[in-house]
């Protein structure tokens, strides 16, 4: 694999796997080291001349199982709850980490205001009322930025993915 298709299959998983290792986790530069390293010990392992049949299974195992471990590492009392986990990544689990990917680069693909509003709404939880006060903006444009948000991610979604997603944090 050369650099150019390394750099590509970075791009289109990167994200992804950071969302799963971040279900793991729950710790956002945790998550994003484990695989960083993950894609350097990938790019040593292909630069040796060795070849790897699913680059994306062996990527996903690869972050599970050191996020797995760093919760561990973390947490010594996640030992039990560990075992219980399965050895399989799940295809859901790849599902949900990669929709989660698409929904987040969405709503970053939100005019800067539009998206302040979005998360201040979905996010934390502020009433219309609340968001307009802390922006000293009317409520009425605070609805009209939620209408353009909901708008532009539903748009950004279909496109991607031939569907809606429901919004994790709602």
């Amino acid at each position: 694999m050369n650099s150019a298709i390394f750099k590509i299959e970075f791009d289109r998983l990167y994200l992804p796997l950071c969302m799963y290792s971040l279900r793991i986790l729950n710790i956002r530069e945790e998550a994003e080291d484990i695989v960083q390293q993950c894609f350097v010990s990938i790019w040593q392992i292909l630069s040796n001349g060795e070849e790897i049949s699913s680059l994306k299974g062996y990527l996903y195992r690869s972050v599970r199982n050191r996020s797995l471990k760093r919760s561990h590492e973390l947490n010594s009392e996640l030992t039990e709850c560990i075992d219980n986990i399965s050895d399989n990544v799940s295809e859901e689990d790849i599902d949900t980490s990669e929709r989660d990917a698409k929904l987040w680069k969405a709503i970053d693909n939100l005019p800067e205001k539009c998206r302040e509003i979005f998360l201040l709404s979905k996010r934390d939880g502020l009433s219309h009322k609340e968001i307009a006060s802390k922006m000293n903006i009317s409520v009425k444009t605070v609805e009209n930025q939620m209408t353009k948000a909901f708008s532009r991610l539903r748009e950004s979604l279909d496109n991607r993915a031939g569907k809606v997603f429901f919004l994790p944090f709602l």
